[in-house]
């Protein structure tokens, strides 16, 4: 076993052994010059100040491992082979298991190849790794029974394909990972929530006067206000490109897309928006039992299915188009990809419908829906209204986190895309 104490400003480390007796230790001095002890601590005999008595082998040997500097005891980096000195606050109290963990892995080797100066542990230096950081750390040094797990994981990962198995050793490994405390960080949802709940606000607030006074717009200022608040609810989307050239190879003629959006991997989609007329988006009447797309919304899908078209028989030729068509309008480097582009249609409003007509057009949406999100005005009013009353319940856990707060209802289909 191994104490530390303290003489005179000095850190005395004591080592006693019932068997073998811990004579070995005078014998290693003698033959090498050095001696290691329970793989952390490399002694030699300057460091000695015990002396080996005849009638009595079994004492303990002493060594001097540290001295007293200011608050703190400097350990010699030589002692602990290490790179860099290391310093302990005098208040942290001094043990085995604050050098060494499982299976004796001597712990401060593996800090010290990962920093480039010395380590201090407690204190107020202000580089000092503080006494509860450190011990919390200890606890995360694996133990034998995760070790075990993890290399019978590693053997099983290789022979499974060979032979059968008693268990499933991997997936028990990943459920011991599992029930383990990991480090967890600050809760960036409750640190921005007071900023999401005024964004989505102010979306909300905007969207609704636009609809309250849509007439004074124009087809084209419409479409440019739009754009501003579909950015910000589809954040993947960094470009939009106006009057975006396509090649429609078949008809050997140039056709230019509304708005192009473009994702942060490159990837291209297209747009249509349209102003929120009354009744464009299925009859009044049924035909065979069934409400059916009006001309505007059918008309509106078609297009955007020939862009889609066109877009994907462009092909490679079409990307490298493209890229050298928008180059100084993206970062450098960046590149268009066309990759099975989908489509976001934007249109007319579904208040007015009656059940029977929304549950014809929600028919009508899933039909596309693999390659067209089919949008009504009232879906973007209620979808902003569920996605503020989810920020509002998350800062109201913020500012109350003791308080009990009502469940937020949640929206009603796939969300934002």
């Amino acid at each position: 076993m191994i104490e530390f104490r303290e003489i005179n400003n000095k850190i005395i480390f004591s080592y006693s052994s019932e068997y073998p007796g811990p004579a070995w230790v005078y014998r290693e001095l003698d033959d090498s010059g050095q001696v290691t002890i329970i793989k952390a601590f490399s002694f030699t005999r300057n460091e000695l100040i015990s002396s080996q008595e005849k009638d009595n082998e079994d004492a303990p040997i002493e060594f001097e491992v540290a001295s007293r500097i200011g608050e703190y005891y400097c350990f010699p980096k030589n002692v602990l082979s290490l790179d860099h000195d290391l310093y302990i606050h005098e208040g942290v109290s001094l043990e085995r298991k604050l050098f060494i963990a499982e299976r004796n892995i001597s712990i401060f080797p593996k800090i010290d190849r990962m920093v480039s100066r010395s380590i201090y542990v407690g204190g107020d230096n202000e580089n000092a790794i503080p006494e509860s950081v450190f011990r919390d750390l200890l606890k995360k040094f694996p133990n034998t029974y995760e070790l075990n797990r993890y290399a019978s994981a590693r053997i099983s990962s290789i022979l499974s394909s060979y032979l059968d198995e008693k268990e499933d050793y991997e997936e028990q490994y990943q459920q011991y990972l599992n029930k383990k405390i990991s480090k967890k960080g600050a809760n960036l949802k409750i640190n921005f929530s007071e900023l999401e709940l005024l964004k989505y606000s102010i979306l909300l607030e905007k969207l609704k006067s636009m609809l309250d006074d849509e007439i004074s717009y124009s087809e084209a200022q419409w479409q440019e206000e739009l754009l501003q608040i579909i950015l910000l609810l589809y954040p993947k989307y960094i470009y939009v490109f106006k009057e975006a050239p396509v090649r429609d190879v078949y008809n050997n003629a140039n056709r230019n897309i509304d708005y192009l959006l473009i994702d942060s991997s490159g990837s291209a989609d297209i747009i249509e928006i349209k102003k929120p007329f009354d009744k464009c988006i299925i009859t009044e009447r049924t035909y065979r039992d069934n409400h059916i797309p009006l001309r505007e919304l059918s008309g509106t899908v078609m297009q955007i299915e020939k862009y889609i078209f066109y877009l994907n028989k462009w092909g490679r030729k079409g990307e490298e188009k493209l890229t050298k068509y928008y180059k100084d309008d993206m970062a450098d480097d960046f590149q268009i990809r066309i990759t099975n582009p989908s489509g976001i249609i934007i249109m007319g409003r579904n208040k007015g419908m009656t059940a029977v007509q929304k549950q014809d057009f929600e028919v009508i949406k899933r039909k596309y829906k693999n390659v067209i999100d089919i949008i009504t005005y009232d879906d973007l009013i209620q979808r902003l209204e569920f996605t503020i009353a989810q920020w509002a319940e998350t800062h109201n856990k913020a500012m109350h986190p003791t308080a009990t707060v009502a469940a937020a209802p949640s929206a009603s289909g796939d969300g934002w895309r």
